[in-house]
Parts: structure tokens; sequence; C-alpha cells
């Protein structure tokens, strides 16, 4: 049964789109609505066609080896319904023949051919099917199964099925050619299973028939309940009556939305799936692609996206367009430290692993016919990175969804700015803010609240407005697989073995990065402590040692690490909410008092629970550069300064005792002149574009970014817009710009 708040929330888009009482007799918008409501109901059908009610068939697909006839025998017990396996009761049937006897019979590509006649013209319901290794490799057959059932992909680790399949005594399969190894063979069958799969089953190392079917269950469970997976607001207050009603979203509302109403942020309402240790240990030989797919499947319910939908936009955003093969390596630099490089995307910083998929998951969230402005301040990298990410989309998309990223226009690195400028294209600007980044990202959550002028942009250019900051949860759960990826690499090269632990120690000022390594460990990655790092500005370091969040007299500092140049930390509230079991109340006390009183302080209780896990300590603009430079002299390795700052921490507060992850958030050219300044280069030429290619003539690690060098040749000749510290005057542009691309 399809409940209908999953059916409806696209309607609601449309609605909130058109709240305005001119709706009535504006045209335009009606037209507008009709269409959304169109689509509502294409994912009604949507939903009925896929949930499995008695008559649909549950269908097992997988390698050959991976053990689909057993489990579907003990699904079939189960559930007391019919077992279908296609090799005995479809195939062989059919030919009156053994499958292996055809194959040699007929060949590899006839054999296809006829299998998949053979597959067409069988129907069933209310069964369980198992799949040859062979059948998703054509693709009418799969299109005529999926019609009328649940395909589950038992995913096994292609080196357990090589040693399964020897031990069958089996030493070809179908497409096996003279010379291709059975591994490499796996391996190319793999996209086509990735491509008709509904959900995924992960079968670890040692996992019995009986243990993959309760798995495959779960996952058909999960499938069916649409609305099992949803979120909250985190200033959202429990009703005291259980039958009342919980207002929730679902991942696409809270994508596309990206602040809630109330203000707060939104977060699952239950808790973050875990993977199992086995599960763990099959994903450390894994690419950071297929880590990706995997974890990320888990936390976004395949009613909001599909899972082979999810698999071609993660393919996409971490492709080519990454300078290395490995996306996110960790680098031993010495001791028990290692360097976790989150540099090697377009723009030369962490923001590059979030948002050069987001923007694929934001389009797809969004109803067809809604035009969305995207809403971003940015204390340095985030700008050019959800520019250039959002560059990226197709035309179509590109038409509907603009970019205004919001930047301090002297609170910046030269380089940054540049970068930003130069960042800007068709559907992306940017534009300069006579403040600082607090005063950018307030502005921007006060815009949000404003019902009447979102109201007016709805109405007026048929405009939503949402965030690509890390304050928009499609921003923030992408980080989390970096952080699970980094210990899985020191396992897959021999630093540690599986289920040991580590300290990660990470530069932080809007918290996001830092709580996405608390989610990994909430997913079962044994991360010790969490080493919050700061500049001199260390609002957060002294509100983890005290519990006192205090800006009474804290005037912000602009130091050599701009990107954590922050006072007022956004994703702080959702950690918090975390700890305070989800206290709502809580929230809306705290937050409202720091922005009206400007502090707040949390129990004793809760400092100490934070504390468990948390340290914090902060670093000076001389031990900065100090740093950087004897870690160039003992490994030739340039830190830049947002690493600088971790490293300083975590020789002070780590205790030696087990590793301990650096996250390193940048490139360090883009802040060349303090890294020249660190370096004692005396030659400090006067654009950002010289000292970046006279940096990259040093015969340092990491290598010079070929991305950041072919962007400085242009970026110094384009311009941006400049306003005044001043929430309306934001707004002018914001509306601006919606008027000069949707109408």
């Amino acid at each position: 049964m399809l409940h209908f708040n999953r059916c409806q929330h696209l309607k609601q888009i449309a609605q909130k789109c058109f709240s305005s009482t001119h709706v009535k007799t504006d045209k335009r918008a009606q037209l507008f609505l009709s269409r959304t409501f169109a689509l509502a109901e294409l994912r009604k059908s949507w939903h009925s066609i896929y949930s499995l009610v008695g008559d649909k068939n549950i269908i097992l697909m997988g390698p050959p080896g991976a053990g689909k006839t057993t489990v579907a025998r003990i699904i079939g017990q189960k559930l007391g319904c019919c077992v279908i396996d296609v090799d005995d009761d479809i195939l062989e049937k059919t030919w009156n023949m053994s499958v292996s006897e055809k194959l040699q019979d007929v060949g590899n590509e006839q054999f296809l051919e006829e299998e998949g006649k053979a597959v067409l013209n069988f129907s069933a319901s209310g069964s369980v099917i198992s799949l040859t290794g062979s059948n998703p490799m054509h693709d009418a057959s799969m299109r005529h199964l999926k019609k009328n059932g649940i395909i589950v992909y038992l995913d096994v680790p292609p080196i357990d099925i090589v040693s399964r399949l020897k031990l069958m005594k089996i030493d070809r399969i179908v497409g096996q050619n003279s010379g291709t190894s059975m591994k490499d063979l796996l391996k190319f069958r793999r996209q086509y299973y990735k491509k008709w799969y509904d959900t995924r089953v992960l079968c670890e190392n040692g996992a019995s028939p009986e243990e993959v079917a309760d798995k495959v269950l779960n996952a058909v469970k999960r499938y069916q309940d649409v609305d099992s997976e949803t979120f909250i607001s985190t200033r959202h207050i429990w009703p005291k009556d259980c039958e009342q009603k919980v207002p929730t979203k679902f991942f696409s509302e809270a994508v596309t939305e990206g602040l809630a109403p109330d203000g707060g942020l939104f977060v699952p309402e239950k808790e973050f799936p875990k993977l199992n240790f086995g599960e763990w240990k099959s994903l450390v030989g894994a690419t950071y692609v297929e880590r990706a797919q995997i974890l990320l499947e888990k936390c976004i319910h395949p009613a909001d996206i599909p899972a082979s939908r999810l698999g071609e936009m993660i393919e996409t955003a971490y492709g080519e367009n990454f300078a290395c093969s490995k996306i996110a390596p960790v680098r031993h630099l010495s001791g028990n430290q290692f360097i976790l490089e989150l540099f090697h995307g377009p723009t030369g910083s962490f923001k590059d692993l979030s948002l050069q998929l987001m923007p694929h998951l934001f389009a797809h969230c969004i109803p067809p016919s809604c035009n969305y402005m995207i809403l971003v301040a940015t204390s340095g990298d985030t700008g050019s990175a959800v520019l250039n990410g959002f560059s990226r989309l197709s035309k179509k998309d590109k038409q509907r969804i603009a970019v205004a990223t919001f930047f301090p226009e002297d609170g910046v690195s030269d380089f940054q700015k540049a970068q930003i400028i130069g960042s800007q294209n068709e559907n992306g600007w940017a534009v300069g803010v006579k403040s600082d980044f607090d005063f950018c990202q307030t502005s921007i959550k006060r815009i949000f609240q404003d019902s009447d002028f979102t109201g007016f942009l709805t109405v007026e250019y048929g405009t939503v407005l949402s965030s690509a900051n890390s304050i928009n949860w499609g921003r923030l759960l992408p980080q989390v697989v970096y952080h699970a990826s980094a210990y899985l690499d020191l396992v897959s090269q021999g630093f540690i073995s599986f289920g040991s632990p580590v300290d990660v120690c990470i530069p932080t000022g809007n918290f996001g990065n830092i709580l996405a390594a608390v989610y990994a460990k909430t997913m079962g990655i044994p991360i010790r402590k969490f080493i919050c790092a700061s500049n001199q500005n260390h609002v957060l370091t002294d509100f983890i040692k005290t519990g006192h969040y205090d800006l009474r007299e804290r005037k912000l500092a602009q130091t050599f690490s701009p990107a954590i140049d922050i006072l007022k930390s956004s994703n702080l509230e959702r950690h918090l909410h975390l700890m305070a079991n989800k206290d709502g109340q809580l929230m809306t006390r705290l937050f409202n008092q720091l922005e009206e009183q400007h502090h707040f302080q949390i129990e004793k209780i809760l400092v100490e629970k934070i504390q468990q896990d948390f340290v914090a300590d902060w670093c000076s603009e001389g031990e900065c550069l100090a740093a950087i430079h004897s870690t160039y002299n003992t490994s030739g390795y340039i830190l830049d300064p947002h690493t600088a700052v971790a490293k300083v921490v975590a020789d002070r507060m780590q205790d030696k005792t087990c590793p301990v992850i650096v996250s390193s958030t940048a490139h360090y050219s883009k802040f060349a002149p303090a890294i020249m300044q660190a370096l004692k280069i005396k030659e400090i030429s006067q654009t950002s574009s010289s000292q970046v290619y006279l940096l990259s003539s040093y015969n340092a690690l990491p290598p010079p970014h070929e991305a950041l060098l072919e962007r400085t040749k242009q970026q110094e000749k384009m311009g941006c817009q400049v306003c005044a510290a001043d929430v309306n005057v934001l707004k002018s542009h914001v509306e601006k710009l919606a008027q000069n691309h949707f109408i």
C-alpha cells in the first residue's frame, strides 16, 4: 500500500511556489501547478507498480556463484511462495538441453539472444525468481521482468566469486573468451548489474545463505516502505500526544528546501544506517566510487533517487574532473600522522567532494517545471565549488537552476576571490559583500525566512529559493563518504587492521566537515576522538572546552586560513541536537538566545557528553606559518594554512597511541602569499597567478594542481558585483538575478 504523504510531496512544493492569492488569476501559475500535479500522479503510479503486494516477484540478480538459487529457496520457504530458477525451470525446459550444452552449441552472442527470448516468453507473479548471471545483459528481457517485481542485487566481492567458482569447478561462463580472466569478466558484468537493480544486498565474506536471505527480505521491506526514512527540523518540538502527527520531510524535500521552515536544520528522524563488520571489510578493496554508491544508497531511499540513477550521478561526479583517480587519497606524512587529501577536485578544495555530486541530487529532486535560485554564502572555497558544480548540469537543468554566491569582499584570499569571480557562468554569479562571512550566512537565512519576499519571487518569477551550503543535507551527506573511505584506505594499505581505532583532526569553522566524520562513526567507522582545530576565531574550541558559546565582544579576525574565519557555526546545531537526544525545544531556546543575546550555555551533563568524543584547541598565525615551514623542511610536503592549523593542534592534542588522520581541506596554491611567507620566499609577485606558477616550480608534494593553474589564465580578466552589508540590498540582487535568468 502506498502512503498518501509520499505521493503528495511534489504537490506541496508546487503549492509553496504559488501560495499567494494572486495565483487564482495567474494563468502561468495555474499551468505550472497542473503540470506539477500531473508529475505527482506519475510518481504515485510508479510506487504502485514497484511496491511488492502479493502478485509481485522478488527477483534475485548477481554473478554466477553469488548463491542466488539457494537464497531464493530459503526466501520461498519463509514466504510460502513459488521459487523459479531461470536456468532449471525456464531455459533447460525450453531448450531440452543443459545450459552448458546450449552455450557450447551456439556460442556467446547467440546464447544471450536465445536466453533473452526464453525469458520474454515467461511470466510469473508472487514468486521468488533466481536469474542467471547473464540475464542482465539482455535489455528487453530485463525490462519485461522489472515490470512485475523488485530486482535485488546480491553484491558479492569478485575475489569471493572467483574462489566459489573454483570450488564449484566452473572455469567458463557466458561471455568468457580465450584470454579473458574470470576476474576481468566479472568486473565487466558489473555494469549490467548496476543498470537494473532496485535494491542491493552486500554479501560479505562468510555470510550464510540464511543471513543473506534475511538481508534480502529487509532490503525489500525497506524498498516497499517509501515513507520509512524521513527528516525533521532540529527545532522540531515533539508533541506530547503520541497520536499527533509529526511534521516530517522526505530526502528530496530536505534537499530542495535546504533550511527548515522554523529556521532549524534538517536531520534524519531515525538513526543513521549502520554497516556490520563484514560489510565494511568487503569495501576495503573497493574504489571511492563504489564505496560512495554503497554508503549513499543506505542513506537515500530509492523512492527519492533510484539506485541506478544515483550510481550514474556518482560516476559523473567523481570522474575525469578529479585529478587523482583515488578521489580522496590518504598519504602518510610522518610518525602516526596521515594526510587525507581532499583537494584533487576541479576547484582545489574539500568542497568539491560534495559539490560535484550535490547539484545532480538537487536537479533530480526538484519538480520538472519549477525554477530554483540557489543562494550560497562562502568563506572562500564554497563559492567557486558551487559555481563549478552547478555549471556541469545539463543545459535543461541549468535553465531552471541558477546560483548566486555571496562572499566577503575583503575576507577571502586573493586567489579565492579571483577563483570565485572566474567561476561565474551562464547560470551562476558572484556578489562581493562589504562584510564578513557570518553576515553573508545570517542574511541568507533571513532571506529564506522572509515569507513576503519568497512569495513575491515565486509569483513574479516562478522561482523558489534553496541553499547549497552545508546547512543543506544534500551538501553535507556526501562528505561522510570520504571520512569512511580514508579509514578503509589505511586498512587497505596495511597501516591498521579493520576495527583498530583512529583519531581525526579537522580544521573547523562551520562544523560541517567534522560532523560528517561523526556520521561516519555512527555508520560503523571506529573513530576514537574528533579533534577540532580552530584558528584565532576559536569560538568552537572554547565551546567544546566550556559549553559556553559566546560571541559577545568577539570580533572576527582575518587569518591565513579564511575558510574557517567563522564565528556562527551552523552545523553545531545538528550535533547538539544529536547529543541532546533530539530535543528540538532546547535547540530553539539555545539558538534563539544566540541570535538575541549572542551567547548560550549548555548544561554540564551535555558538555561532558560532547567531551567524551571531542577535544579541541586553536593555532596562532605564527604557529600556522611555522608548521608549513617545518613540514616542508622535514618531508618536502607543503601544507595549506588550514591543514597547518590542524597539524599544529594534532601535534598538541593527540596522544600518539593510534593513527590520526588530518584533513587537508585545500591545495596550498590557493594561499600562495601565506605559503611564500612561511617558506621565506622573498620574490613575492603582485598577481596571484604568478605566485601560483612560482610555487608550482618547486619540487614539492603534493604536485601542482593543474586545474588551478589553468584557471589562473582566465580568472583575473573577469569582474563581479559588489554590494553593501544590507540584507535588503542582497534581496535586490537576488530579485534581479531571478528576473534576468528565469524571465
